[in-house]
This record gives C-alpha cells, structure tokens and sequence, in this order.
C-alpha cells in the first residue's frame, strides 16, 4: 500500500518572511507520524545570498524527554532550507528541502514520507558513539 504524502501550501516569495518560514516549517512538521513523546523546537540560522536565489536556512531539534531524564541524553536535528528563486516570479511557491544532521541526502517534503525511525537512528547512533568514548 502507498503510503499518502501530507504536504502544506507553501507561501510565494512575495509573501515570505523569516517568521512565516518557519511557521510552514512547523505546519509541515505537524503532518509528520511522529509520536507524542517526541518534542522539537524549531530556529532560523541564517539567510543566505546566492546568485539566482535566496536561502533561509532552519533547524528543529527532536527529542524525548521523560520525568526521569527531562534533558535528553541526545537530540537529532532536521535541517531545512526554504529556497526562494530570483529568476521565477515573486508569486511562485517557495521550494524547500530538508536533510538529517547525520545525512547528506537532501529531499523534498512532497517526495518523502517523514520516518520517525530517522530520528531513533540519531540519536541511538550518537547514544552508543558517547558510550563508547
């Protein structure tokens, strides 16, 4: 069965701010199947300025915190860019990708179904490199 892709109307680049960047962020991320226990916050790093378009690059943080342990031992982060091209009308959707801190594969939030096992790997990853050093 394949699975449905939930995916959120992007703003245009006339209508794009920093703020409102990362508000879309999070409307994406809430149509992620990510349990409960799983929290995030979500930050703008840096604008960026290339020749035929402009950048803004974010982050959210993902974590479990419990009673016994409210800081977790390790968090995994989600990288995003919001692409806003200077050669299309400033009235097209913006473009976005993301891509895993422990990745180099950028994908496209229509293409992909989020996983939340990603988010395990990280941090199981980062868990077992701490326990061995």
């Amino acid at each position: 069965a394949k699975h449905v892709i939930k995916t959120i109307q992007w703003t245009t680049g006339n209508n794009f701010t920093v703020e409102r960047g990362r508000q879309q962020i999070e409307e994406l991320i809430s149509t992620w199947d990510i349990h409960e226990s799983w929290l995030h916050h979500s930050e703008f790093l840096e604008e960026e300025e290339l020749k035929d378009s402009k950048r803004y690059h974010y982050r959210a943080c993902w974590g479990i915190p419990t009673r016994r342990k409210p800081i977790p031992r390790a968090t995994a982060s989600v990288y995003f860019v919001i692409v806003i091209s200077k050669l299309k009308p400033d009235t097209s959707p913006v473009e976005v990708f993301f891509r895993l801190e422990s990745s180099r594969l950028i994908r496209r939030p229509e293409e992909f179904q989020f996983r939340e096992k990603w988010l395990q790997d990280i941090i199981e990853n980062k868990i077992i490199l701490m326990e061995r050093l």
